[in-house]
């Protein structure tokens, strides 16, 4: 599409995302500088209808934010009364004692919470404040100065060159982009024929353009995703590691609900197949938070993390819980699992990443909410002083010192060696060697195995699929189990199917001539939502043809993630379209 001229909106701070990270962010401005002009962007069709999370809330970070959150009504009531974990066998399962955990794996103090409600009670706060929050409003592409606008080798001078947006960039490729500057973003592009042609409906969208752009999108965004590997942010840093996480919320038999009891499993049905577990989270008015969480990092191209989940809810002791209840919500999201060693560099002219962009999860504690929470609180205090001094677009470095070097840092270096452990030495070594490292952690102030690689990326380790046997799982029984199809349905995921698709494929392809022989198209098995398809055709060139069903996508990004040619490409629909998660 040619480049399109749009109007555009000045700001003192755009940020990208209405997440705990970006509206922490915005509410830390405004309590800052009552006079700065502060604009959030949501894709959502409203705050809190992408957000998926578990979720146990450590309320420390929240609580320097907003200390009177109990007093202004968040809904953030039920405290963790019991905490446990488990180990699954087939049949039957071992309770591990929690004395010998280090005191950071402990809940005492903790809520179980809807992610998405607390949004939704931050987006109110934000806005008493004076901050604009715009709902399904899709940051599309990042505006940029000092990038060439064509194909010539070279960025332009920064201060000379008009502005281009990442809109007008060929999918996939970002390395033009370092040495410019970003100046805003393009949101609420709409109305696109599926060829990418403006349709009769169109809507240009707006430049929104700030001092500084916060981007808060969650794990693996667009925006973000072009800045790492437009900037080589990762240059020096170990790969991002992630997980896909699975969730339904169950109405359960009142006498079996016992309200802020806390579950987490591991081993079955998962075994040596994949790293992974399960949370089972009691919350209020007789509903339990039933999650499952596979490491991305699985060999096995045959492996289904949505089929596991599915067996899991089979096992005595989840089925006895959920028996006699009803399904109400399903979701899926992925998780950034990398850890300390995983943080990219975190600023770039004009622009700074913040929460689940930069890969700020806690992946022993299963809790990101309140490093998400202080980096915005980082961000916005190094925003606010850098303005106060005329500066902007420039980097913002205060903000990557501050946090690593703070409770952001300390959180994070403690547990930097768990996952890593769990991938080369399995569960039970994971246990072993991870809990001793966190222990020393604890108490000496570092760790006694210093920093652990990583290694591949999780799209390198998939495995050929000849050296595996497919799996064979049980059909889903339609009371505890379900077909993926049924249970998108319960995501409440709706796009406008006359909009080009947002999953894009750099080369169409290589998911027929390359993935399909290689690795048996694993696409068609990772995908929690079935998006993708392989259609036998005697027609096609190879056969077969690879279908993309847009419309069921519940916007995980693990198709992003995880195609063993990385050629996907998830970019942002138009605003509002994807999940609308009511209480995830």
């Amino acid at each position: 599409m040619e480049h399109v001229e749009r109007e555009s909106m000045d700001y003192d701070v755009v940020i990208v995302g209405a997440g705990p990270a970006g509206l922490s962010a915005a509410i830390r401005l405004k309590q800052l500088d009552p006079d700065l002009s502060v604009v959030v962007l949501e894709k959502g069709s409203e705050v809190g209808a992408h957000i998926l999370s578990g979720a146990v809330l450590d309320p420390g970070a929240l609580t320097r934010l907003i200390p009177d959150w109990k007093e202004k009504g968040a809904p953030i009531r039920t405290e963790v009364t019991s905490d446990s974990f488990v180990v699954l066998g087939e049949k039957g399962s071992m309770r591990v004692p929690n004395w010998p955990m280090p005191r950071l794996m402990s809940n005492h103090g903790n809520y179980i919470v809807s992610l998405g409600n607390v949004c939704r009670w931050l987006a109110e706060q934000a806005e008493e404040l004076g901050v604009e929050v715009f709902p399904g409003m899709a940051a599309s592409a990042l505006v940029m100065e000092g990038v060439a606008p064509d194909g010539s080798d070279g960025a332009q001078d920064a201060d000379g060159a008009d502005p281009v947006d990442t809109a007008d960039l060929k999918v996939g490729d970002n390395s033009r982009l370092a040495g410019g500057r970003v100046v805003g973003v393009v949101a609420g592009e709409m109305g696109l024929n599926p060829d990418g042609t403006p349709g009769p409906s169109y809507e240009p969208g707006m430049e929104l353009r700030g001092k500084y752009v916060f981007i808060a999108e969650g794990v693996r965004g667009s925006l973000a995703k072009q800045l790492i590997e437009g900037f080589d942010l990762s240059e020096g840093h170990e790969p991002q590691k992630f997980g896909i996480g699975l969730k339904e919320i169950w109405e359960v038999d009142p006498d079996k609900h016992r309200p802020g009891q806390v579950v987490h499993t591991m081993g079955w049905p998962l075994g040596k197949n994949a790293g992974g577990g399960s949370f089972i989270y009691h919350a209020e008015d007789n509903q339990v938070y039933v999650g499952f969480v596979v490491h991305l990092n699985y060999e096995n191209p045959y492996l289904n993390p949505y089929m596991e989940f599915q067996r899991f809810k089979h096992h005595p002791m989840i089925a006895h819980l959920l028996e006699g209840g009803k399904r109400v919500a399903y979701g899926a999201r992925a998780i950034s699992e990398g850890g300390w060693q995983s943080i990219p560099k975190l600023t770039v002219p004009g622009a700074v990443l913040l929460g689940c962009s930069a890969g700020l999860v806690n992946v022993p504690r299963i809790k990101g909410t309140h490093n998400a929470i202080q980096s915005g609180m980082h961000a916005a205090e190094a925003a606010v002083a850098a303005i106060a001094a005329g500066r902007s677009g420039d980097e913002l470095v205060e903000y990557e010192d501050a946090l690593r070097s703070g409770p952001v840092a300390d959180d994070l270096k403690r547990v930097r060696n768990v996952k890593p452990a769990w991938s080369r030495t399995g569960m039970i070594g994971s246990l072993v060697l991870g809990g001793t490292d966190m222990w020393f952690a604890s108490l000496f102030k570092r760790n006694i195995l210093r920093t652990w690689k990583h290694g591949k990326t999780d799209a390198a380790a998939t495995g050929k699929a000849e050296k595996f046997k497919p799996i064979d799982y049980p059909r889903p029984d339609g009371k505890l189990s379900f077909d993926r199809l049924t249970n998108v349905a319960f995501s409440f995921t709706n796009h406008e199917e006359s909009q080009p698709s947002h999953l894009k494929l750099k080369d169409p392809t290589v998911p027929i001539r390359v993935n399909l022989p290689d690795y048996a198209e694993p696409a068609q098995r990772y995908c929690p939502a079935a998006v993708y398809e392989v259609v036998e055709d005697a027609s096609a060139p190879e056969g077969a043809r690879f279908v993309i069903n847009f419309q069921n996508c519940v916007h995980c990004k693990t198709c992003d993630i995880k195609d063993p040619s990385q050629n996907i490409v998830w970019t942002t629909p138009q605003g509002g379209d994807g999940p609308n998660y009511p209480n995830m």
